[in-house]
């Protein structure tokens, strides 16, 4: 346990030190977010780069404690093209397009280092489900461009995002300690330092923002690290695993896309009925928010966890009992109903 130990403390060492140093770049590059806008919710300008912090942290830890596999490369080097992408967006604002096409490039780069879904445990008859590279390569891109797009998404509120993905990264350290998956284990658990480091920094009131630079960067290497450590486990329903680790932002990015094709709205189009929305609608103040969050992404995180470490029968009973629990809570909420047209906040 010791090199998980000390995996955990270089990233969290390395991106607590590296945030303050992170938010002299982006005044003096003029990435900052400035509140020009009614759908802001900070009044002041905020730096935006403390995502580059997280991504230092991160990947120190992964290139003193990790061999140097393909595989360990490709989320390097991927991850790499995140950064860049994600910090060219907090300064210069590219449009979608281009962000999709970097994305699919860093997709593409994990695919070569053997990283991607070629096969699935089957829930019904045991054994494995081999999937052909026409099914695998679609499948693999389609993952992790949506989680990395998820995280960017939920990143509306004062360390939300790093809380996040903390409890994700730590739910995904479990399961790869379950299952024998030692360099997704250590990534992991780099993954929840270096966050963890940076939230001091973003927990509301918020001194700096992590920007697409840490949303993307952080979806990204989570999507990575699933798929090895929780897709590819022996859980009968390992694909479960990782859509409850991840949860919270997979959960509302789902209902973003419902409630908009209900309301006969692209799927595209930024609203502000996403879940910290509908909390701060009911009273709550951002602080309590997150906390809520933090809340249900740890019972989601537990309930992969149970997912991973159970037989066919009581797995797909956790899963159906999180499925109804997600379900009556964005009811209660009214994730599915319809809302005002407006900008996602932040």
């Amino acid at each position: 346990m010791k090199i998980y130990i000390f995996s955990f403390i270089v990233a969290f060492i390395v991106s607590f030190f590296a945030t303050p140093f992170a938010k002299k770049i982006a005044f003096s590059i003029g990435a900052i977010d400035i509140p020009n806008e009614e759908r802001r919710i900070h009044t002041q300008p905020i730096p935006r780069l403390g995502g580059l912090a997280i991504f230092l942290g991160t990947i120190f830890s992964i290139l003193l404690f990790l061999p140097k596999s393909s595989e360990t490369i490709g989320i390097i080097l991927g991850s790499a093209i995140i950064a860049v992408l994600g910090l060219l967006d907090d300064k210069f604002g590219l449009k979608a397009k281009f962000k999709l096409l970097g994305q699919l490039v860093a997709a593409v780069v994990l695919i070569l280092s053997g990283i991607r879904i070629d096969w699935l445990s089957n829930p019904f008859g045991g054994g494995l489900i081999y999937l052909k590279s026409w099914v695998a390569i679609p499948l693999t891109l389609f993952w992790v461009v949506g989680i990395t797009n998820t995280m960017n998404l939920i990143d509306g509120l004062d360390g939300l995002a790093a809380g996040i993905a903390v409890i994700s990264s730590g739910s995904l350290f479990i399961v790869s300690l379950l299952n024998g998956r030692f360099a997704t284990a250590v990534i992991s658990i780099a993954i929840a330092g270096a966050a963890l480091g940076f939230l001091p920094y973003n927990f509301n009131p918020a001194k700096i923002f992590m920007g697409d630079t840490g949303s993307m960067f952080l979806g990204f290497v989570l999507a990575a690290i699933s798929i090895q450590g929780a897709v590819k486990s022996a859980a009968a329903i390992a694909i479960a695993v990782p859509i409850l680790a991840l949860g919270v932002p997979i959960f509302d990015t789902a209902f973003a896309i419902i409630r908009r094709l209900i309301n006969g709205r692209p799927i595209m189009e930024a609203d502000k009925g996403h879940l910290h929305h509908r909390l701060l609608e009911k009273g709550l103040t951002q602080r309590q928010v997150v906390l809520v969050l933090y809340a249900i992404s740890l019972v989601l995180g537990v309930s992969a966890v149970l997912v991973s470490y159970s037989n066919e029968a009581k797995g797909l009973i956790i899963l159906f009992i999180s499925f109804l629990f997600v379900v009556w809570g964005a009811d209660k909420l009214g994730l599915f109903g319809r809302h005002k047209k407006g900008a996602q906040m932040r």
